[in-house]
């Protein structure tokens, strides 16, 4: 856990400017740059089941597979496809609001995060994300912060701690990734995102959630998108207490 005074936040900044090269184009991940560990015990009939029987109905009115390999991680690059979590012809069936709130509820408390967003935004932040690659975001832990580093290239993000990132670089095990899938964003506007926890001992699926939205709202925000392009195109002149302030999070 860091209290992030001034001296803290200039340290980031030249660590992640060493790293990253100061420039998109250094961000490159490799598909065995990374290590996932399962999460689930080996026994999947312990895995809590819904509490609810009207989400299995739900569920199952789009095909769900639900089957050992959902939650055994996460291989970055190499995303889970949709077709093997969801029926997609009946899925296309259903309304947007429906597909969205049978996505949501299917991940809820299962180390995983099922979000949605509008086709319109995902493109907005593909196209930001392409030029601007990193970011770091604090979230409040306990009595003090932890810094993640962000890495994007779409359709996904890895979230890995900032002290990782700085020991290891590029081959420090992400926390947290999320995958965006598109199959429904032509006829329905309408992009699926799944994320999912590395290390459940890290993070906990409220603040993977909080990164998720956090992070997209850097991207999507245009008065905070100017503090991801200070980050990634003009380092010397980027003030992680902006970051601080925009979060309502005080300056330690």
């Amino acid at each position: 856990m860091q209290r992030l005074g001034s001296k803290y936040c200039r340290r980031i900044l030249s660590s992640v400017a060493a790293l990253s090269g100061n420039g998109p184009s250094s961000f490159r991940i490799s598909k065995q740059s990374y290590t996932t560990v399962s999460t689930l015990p080996r026994n999947f009939n312990n895995v809590q089941k819904p509490t609810n029987p009207g989400e299995s109905l739900k569920w199952g009115s789009l095909g769900f597979c639900r089957t050992s390999s959902f939650a055994t991680g996460f291989t970055p690059l190499q995303r889970k496809p949709l077709e093997s979590i969801i029926d997609i012809e009946r899925a296309k069936n259903k309304s947007i609001e429906e597909l969205a709130d049978i996505w949501d509820d299917y991940h809820l408390g299962r180390g995983h995060i099922g979000v949605t967003m509008k086709a319109t935004l995902y493109h907005l932040l593909s196209q930001r994300a392409a030029d601007c690659r990193h970011f770091v975001i604090p979230m409040w832990k306990g009595n003090g912060y932890t810094t993640m580093f962000l890495q994007v290239q779409m359709p996904h993000m890895l979230f890995t701690g900032l002290e990782d990132y700085k020991a290891r670089g590029t081959q420090a095990a992400p926390y947290f990734t999320a995958s965006y899938y598109t199959e429904f964003a032509e006829g329905k506007d309408l992009v699926l995102i799944r994320g999912d926890i590395v290390f459940t001992s890290k993070l906990t699926d409220s603040e993977a959630k909080w990164l998720l939205e956090t992070a997209q709202s850097f991207y999507l925000n245009d008065i905070r998108y100017k503090m991801v392009e200070r980050f990634n195109k003009e380092t010397r002149e980027f003030e992680f207490k902006d970051v601080l302030q925009a979060l309502d999070m005080p300056v330690l």
